[in-house]
This record gives C-alpha cells, sequence and structure tokens, in this order.
C-alpha cells in the first residue's frame, strides 16, 4: 500500500516527494529574478545582487539533484550542471569581497581605538 504522503493524485498530477523538489528548485531559481527586479527599483539601476548568485546556486543545486536521482533526464543534468561553476564562482567573489571589507573596517576600527 503506498503511503498518502508519498505519492498523491492531484488533478491528474503525480505528486511525490521528489515533485516537491523539483518544484522548490524550479521556484527558488525563479525567485533570483523576482529578488534582482527589487534591487534594481531600489537602486533605480540595473544590479546583480548577491542573493542572485546565491539563489542561483541553491537553485540549480537542487533541480540537478531532482534530474540526477528521480528523472534521470540527462537534459535537466547538463543544462543545471553546466552553470553551477559560474554561481559558485560570483558567489565566492561577493563573500570574499565581503569579508575584505569586513577585516578593512576592523583594521580602521582597531586604529581609532589606539588613536584615543
Amino acid at each position: 500500500m503506498v503511503s498518502f504522503l508519498t505519492t498523491l493524485q492531484l488533478a491528474a498530477v503525480e505528486v511525490n516527494a521528489w515533485k516537491i523538489i523539483g518544484w522548490s528548485g524550479n521556484l527558488i531559481f525563479g525567485l533570483r529574478f523576482v529578488l534582482q527586479w527589487l534591487a534594481s527599483e531600489r537602486a533605480k539601476k540595473s544590479i546583480i545582487p548577491v542573493g542572485f548568485w546565491e539563489i542561483s546556486l541553491l537553485g540549480s543545486l537542487i533541480l540537478t539533484s531532482y534530474f540526477i536521482f528521480y528523472r534521470h533526464d540527462s537534459v535537466g543534468i547538463i543544462s543545471n550542471l553546466l552553470p553551477l561553476p559560474l554561481y559558485a564562482r560570483n558567489v565566492y567573489f561577493r563573500w570574499r569581497e565581503a569579508l575584505t571589507h569586513k577585516k578593512t573596517k576592523d583594521s580602521a576600527k582597531a586604529e581609532d581605538s589606539v588613536v584615543d
């Protein structure tokens, strides 16, 4: 007997844990454009916030796992796996920049406290 939580027929669409993972990955991946749009509206110019790359990385990882473990779909695997290094590299650059900025700020505070 198949558990209700395992598989659910909903409006002729099979719903199971892997489908929920796939839909979640798609939703997360799509939210990156909403985030970019809101950040650009706030800045009054086109910008790409760090969250764009973090959401891209997370959504792509979730979708890749969906295509590898559930769908066994080489097209989905490749289309989500190929941009992963780009997303990871941009996240790395942004985190490194933030860490450098924090260290510079902390050292400036330390110098100010020595002067006082």
